[in-house]
């Protein structure tokens, strides 16, 4: 087939030998099947912003960091360069949570390199060696969807563990490689610990999780791991191997809004009592001359 342009810098760098055809077209790049050598992997290619569905979100990019201060004060004001920055910036950060998620155990597609927007990564394949089918194109039983769910919830305590939310995980982001379910799609991935957003990412994460096996095995449904698991994160006492049991006691008791009130007041009272002292000590030193 025709070479996409964008590849053409990779191509021409000799990372890329040639573009057998287009794998897939998302909302936000569109995926080729590519030979490097005696390899054949894929060439993720990032849409330009105005054509994306998925557009950027506070949501998403709050706690992100930029070392540049040129850069960082560029994006803020939304200059033409600070676009071009953000966008960039938008694009990396998938490359780096697919570093930082490989070197954590979570099975993710194994990253090779990254040019002009350009994603250059390991090709999932299936049992029969094409590529592997999307999670929301098969039907399973009740035991294989209890088997990768409980796959799927070791994956995301690995990358809470490794400080990295998801943001978007459902059955449309995850294959079913020959070797079980793999994750992808990470531009949008939060830090768990930054992002004023990660828990509410987190739990939706999970849920999706346990709506879609749930049509399958209907007691995930019932299941509750995002809380447990996130108090368990916020805790400290979280890892890779804690048992978890996929239940969590809620504190159903209503806010004591009166009491909550009171102990304001009684703040504020307190504080009024400490600068009133201090303003009556001052005016005695001032009386006695100092």
């Amino acid at each position: 087939m025709k070479t996409p342009k964008r590849i053409e810098p990779l191509i021409q760098d000799g990372l890329v030998d040639e573009v057998m055809r287009q794998l897939m077209s998302g909302k936000e790049a569109k995926v080729y099947v590519v030979r490097c050598g005696d390899e054949i992997r894929c060439a993720k290619v990032y849409k330009e912003a105005d054509q994306r569905s998925f557009r950027q979100s506070v949501d998403y990019t709050e706690g992100r960091k930029v070392k540049n201060s040129r850069r960082a004060r560029a994006m803020e004001k939304g200059t033409k360069y600070g676009r071009k920055a953000q966008e960039e910036a938008w694009q990396s950060a998938e490359v780096d949570a697919l570093y930082r998620l490989a070197a954590a155990g979570v099975r993710v597609p194994t990253p090779y390199n990254f040019l002009e927007g350009v994603l250059l990564m390991e090709l999932v394949t299936g049992d029969d060696g094409s590529a592997a089918p999307r999670l929301n194109d098969l039907a399973l039983t009740p035991e294989l969807a209890r088997e990768y769910h409980r796959f799927l919830i070791t994956q995301v305590v690995r990358m809470l563990c490794a400080g990295i939310v998801h943001g978007d995980l459902s059955e449309f982001n995850i294959l079913l490689g020959s070797g079980g379910p793999v994750i992808i799609d990470l531009p949008q991935a939060v830090d768990a610990a930054s992002n004023n957003n990660a828990f509410k990412m987190f739990e939706r994460d999970v849920t999706n999780l346990a709506n879609y096996f749930g049509q399958f095995a209907p007691e995930l449904l019932a299941t509750d791991y995002a809380m447990e698991i996130w108090s368990l994160y916020q805790s400290g006492k979280l890892n890779p191997e804690t048992p978890l049991t996929g239940h969590f006691q809620r504190n159903e008791k209503p806010a004591d809004l009166v009491g909550v009130m009171r102990e304001i007041n009684d703040t504020l009272k307190e504080e009024e009592a400490r600068q009133l002292y201090r303003q009556q000590q001052l005016e005695k030193k001032k009386m006695a001359g100092f």
